[in-house]
């Protein structure tokens, strides 16, 4: 009889469930740009290294909503463009009249491009040939859309000068692909999907920035940065092409656990090379480049894991 009380009892522990992980929520972008492979592989990173946590990355409108989304608690982690949070954290451009306080970097990951993509023969050259044609400027409420709003309205170029369409990565790769707009707005981490399919079907092109261009894009907005599209990054596409970039931030919010916090970001500069197996753009997810790159101030828990590995610090970086 004991050994049937004690056997009972054993099956119990053994069928009895483990205590459920937390799950986190990364808000990513659309599944053609880099944001969703990342934040895919920063979520395996969390439950692969981060006991007691699991973490999933959502298809969001990417940079401008995952503001909102971190700010109102309904995501955990995002992925933004530099500008797009700095504007955030300070209440200005898109956030005029409604400053996002709570608003904390982990880090900056990697930089974006802006890559303005036409077709070969499209007769599309510049950023001036842009006028009079239809151009996808991407996904309403997308770090795309405020960049390209940024680099055009710095040159003298609105949205009255030409036919805007504010379609996601895929959407405008397809519509260039099918002729249904001449050129479309990319700002992502190089190479992407998105790009690099329209490019096995279709001859395409590249539109280069001159340096007058890029210096009146850095005068507008700070955070731009030249940056050059190396040769061969897509299929057909036989020179460099310059451009600018911008970096993108590991968001969060501040009310984040600050040991989780701290977790998060030794995780993912410890790991890195499991995140450069899922994509490239990794490659530049340093310390370093977190350091140099952002806008707004540290969550006190990554800040003390920058600190233990002696990173250089600035004054606005700190809360």
């Amino acid at each position: 009889m004991r050994f049937r009380k004690y056997a009972a009892a054993a099956t119990l522990m053994a069928t009895a469930p483990l205590a459920a992980a937390q799950q986190l929520s990364i808000a990513t972008g659309g599944t053609g740009g880099t944001y969703y492979p990342y934040g895919g592989g920063l979520a395996e990173l969390i439950g692969n290294h981060i006991e007691g946590y699991e973490a999933v990355a959502e298809v969001t409108g990417a940079s401008v909503e995952n503001m909102g989304l971190v700010w109102r608690g309904d995501s955990d982690l995002a992925l933004a463009l530099a500008d797009t949070v700095y504007q955030a954290h300070n209440g200005t451009g898109d956030f005029e009249g409604r400053q996002l306080e709570n608003i904390r970097a982990l880090a900056s990951i990697y930089p974006n491009a802006v890559q303005i993509v036409t077709l070969a023969d499209s007769g599309i050259e510049s950023l001036a040939d842009l006028e009079g044609k239809t151009v996808s400027v991407g996904a309403p409420g997308s770090g795309t859309e405020v960049n390209a709003q940024a680099l055009l309205e710095a040159n003298g170029i609105t949205y009255d000068d030409f036919d805007p369409r504010r379609l996601n990565f895929n959407e405008t790769a397809d519509a260039i692909r099918d002729g249904d707009i001449d050129a479309g707005f990319w700002s992502v981490g190089p190479p992407t999907s998105s790009i690099m399919n329209l490019a096995t079907t279709r001859d395409i092109r590249l539109i280069g920035l001159t340096e007058e261009e890029i210096d009146k894009a850095r005068e507008a907005e700070p955070v731009f940065a030249a940056y050059k599209l190396k040769a061969g990054l897509y299929e057909g596409m036989d020179e460099a092409v310059q451009s600018i970039g911008i970096p993108n931030v590991l968001a969060v919010s501040s009310e984040m656990d600050e040991e989780l916090a701290y977790q998060i970001t030794k995780v993912l500069f410890e790991y890195t090379d499991e995140l450069i197996a899922i994509h490239p753009a990794a490659n530049d997810t340093t310390v370093e480049f977190s350091a140099e790159s952002t806008p707004v101030p540290f969550h006190p828990g990554a800040l003390r894991y920058y600190e233990e590995v002696g990173a250089e610090i600035q004054d606005h970086q700190r809360p």
